[in-house]
């Protein structure tokens, strides 16, 4: 999608071929078989350093369907809370804001200013940060184990769905930098107001008249002609254009042209639990939730519904979703005493087995680029070298790498990407 519009902006007309019904993909939304109202495939969030992702909903003119909120709720089993505040790029008011986490010790808050400040030094040191871990960091930083179990983990888990001892430093040191330390707005936490679909209907892209839609279309072959793609097959028909941008998962780029010779990439799961009660139970928008399976709860249905995130997800894989809608509630039950009294009348739960890649050290300079070794063919997906990792920021900028890509090969070369502040 913001390939295509970045495109049609250029003045390109472009065809968009999209297996399913509606847009979106992972960062969609589905329509349960009991329920006339749609819901996400699990919450997604953003942040307010993801410029690309801004951009793209600014173009689609849905900027104003994104609730902002200035601070984070930490909440503890037993219902204590800890507020964590977006504030000013200053030193001082950073250090502040986390002198106020109240389930940290003195010497843990102590510690993670330090790191901070390590942040800004270590942040264009690419290649080093690469060759270690976000755990070998945090123990270079010399982060105590509590601070690491209560602070960094939850955060490094929610940003890049996977353990710090399973991620590159690059990209777990870049996130957090870009959240802490570029500026006040960079910390704010985004949530959709409404569901996904909402933001990608048709009625959004009135304001692109080349863009056409094959939705259910699947895209089944990729001719390759010498060093051009001649046409890809869908619904039964061959469709050609002068340049073709693959944005599908790496394991749909390998298997439709296996000629790119893509590395395999490893996956991490996400999974979604949406818990509809009889009456009011959460009185938070949002909260990270600490020492429990379940991560993360947003508010839905004024309060008396919880959508719960569980990133990095493999204890839960091979559980049965009664079970694993057991142990929610009673978790939940341990941060909102309400729950406790409500009778659970609702409960969906989503599977994402290969929600992202993992973004080992090393993999960085292997991700793929946009231009590939055919002329006309170009990359787009989270997964392909966008700088970030897998997140809807990495996804709405590998559509416009691609797009640049795309309109360079034709002649007439075009910039949308939006460079990531400086710290």
């Amino acid at each position: 999608m913001a390939a295509a519009v970045a495109l049609e902006r250029a003045g390109f007309q472009v065809e968009l071929f999209e297996a399913h019904n509606r847009l979106g993909g992972r960062a969609g939304s589905f329509l349960p078989a009991d329920r006339d109202q749609w819901m996400d495939r699990g919450q997604h969030i953003l942040l307010g350093c993801c410029r690309n992702l801004l951009d793209f909903y600014r173009r689609l003119g849905v900027e104003d369907r994104i609730r902002f909120y200035d601070e984070i709720v930490f909440a503890e089993p037993g219902g204590r809370r800890s507020i964590l505040r977006a504030v000013s790029e200053s030193a001082p008011a950073r250090a502040a804001a986390f002198l106020g986490l109240r389930f940290l010790r003195l010497q843990d808050k102590l510690g993670i200013v330090r790191a901070l400040a390590a942040v800004r030094r270590d942040y264009r040191r690419a290649e080093l940060l690469d060759s270690m871990t976000m755990a070998d960091w945090l123990r270079q930083r010399r982060q105590a184990p509590r601070a690491i179990q209560r602070f960094w983990r939850p955060l490094v888990v929610s940003a890049l769905n996977e353990e710090p001892d399973r991620v590159s430093a690059l990209h777990g040191v870049q996130v957090l930098g870009l959240a802490f330390l570029a500026s006040r707005d960079s910390a704010r936490l985004g949530v959709p107001a409404v569901p996904l679909v909402e933001l990608y209907a048709e009625h959004h892209w009135r304001r692109f008249p080349k863009v056409s839609f094959h939705t259910g279309m699947r895209v089944k072959h990729v001719q390759i002609e010498g060093e051009r793609v001649d046409g890809i097959e869908a619904g039964g028909v061959m469709h050609r254009a002068d340049v073709y941008i693959l944005a599908v998962p790496a394991e749909a780029a390998r298997a439709l042209v296996p000629q790119l010779e893509l590395a395999p990439l490893e996956s991490s799961p996400i999974t979604g639990i949406y818990l509809a009660f009889d009456r009011p139970v959460l009185d938070l928008p949002q909260s990270a939730l600490l020492d429990r399976t379940i991560q993360w709860a947003f508010s839905k249905e004024e309060g008396r519904a919880a959508q719960i995130v569980v990133s990095a997800s493999r204890v839960l894989l091979p559980l049965a979703r009664e079970e694993i809608v057991r142990r929610a509630v009673g978790e939940l039950a341990e941060f909102f005493p309400a729950v406790a009294g409500a009778r659970l009348e609702r409960s969906y739960v989503t599977k994402e087995v290969h929600a992202t890649f993992t973004p080992r050290p090393g993999l960085a300079s292997r991700r793929p680029p946009a231009a590939t070794r055919f002329r006309n063919l170009f990359l787009a997906g989270d997964w392909t070298r966008t700088g970030w990792p897998a997140t809807m920021e990495g996804a709405v900028r590998s559509g416009y790498l691609a797009a640049e890509a795309a309109t360079a090969a034709l002649g007439n070369p075009r910039k949308f990407l939006i460079p990531d502040p400086s710290l």
